[in-house]
């Protein structure tokens, strides 16, 4: 049972963050304008950033729980989730309330973030909040690429392990 919630979370993970980063995102910017393009994007980043520390956080345990079972190939892929925990981290928790801050002065001053004197500032956070998040996206590929098939045991390690529970 663990395996199978560690790969519906890692769906979930995964596949939120492709598909707000890379579907949803371009299409705001495309049908709207920017700035409300932004406000809306921040907002899904943001509950993109509160679903990466869950799925995060609840991942590392089963991992744990999962290798203390015997499943050996989910001690590699602790190091890819502790990998995309740490973009989720930096990149919403530490870089975003900066990006928010630029983003309410130039409201405040009356203009959107990219006319004001804040634009490049916020442009080059921007930049590297988004290289944490392709950091973060193609470690959620490789992660769901190398999610054990089954429990994640071999027949052996089944054997020892059901051995050892009975």
């Amino acid at each position: 049972m663990p395996h199978r919630l560690f790969r519906l979370l890692t769906v979930v993970w995964v596949g939120s963050v492709l598909t707000i980063g890379y579907a949803v995102a371009p299409v705001l910017f495309s049908s709207l304008d920017r700035m409300t393009a932004g406000a809306v994007a921040a907002q899904l980043f943001r509950i993109e950033g509160v679903i990466g520390v869950v799925c995060g956080v609840l991942l590392l345990a089963l991992c744990n729980v999962l290798v203390r079972r015997g499943g050996n190939a989910y001690r590699r892929l602790r190091w890819l989730i502790a990998g995309m925990l740490l973009c989720v981290l930096v990149g919403y928790f530490a870089l975003q309330p900066f990006m928010n801050a630029l983003r309410i002065a130039a409201q405040e001053a009356g203009t959107d973030v990219g006319h004001s004197v804040y634009a490049s500032r916020f442009g080059m956070l921007h930049g590297l909040s988004s290289v944490f998040y392709l950091i973060e996206s193609l470690l959620g590929i490789v992660l769901a690429w190398k999610l054990p098939a089954g429990t994640g045991m071999s027949a052996e390690e089944g054997h020892v392990a059901g051995g050892a529970a009975g």
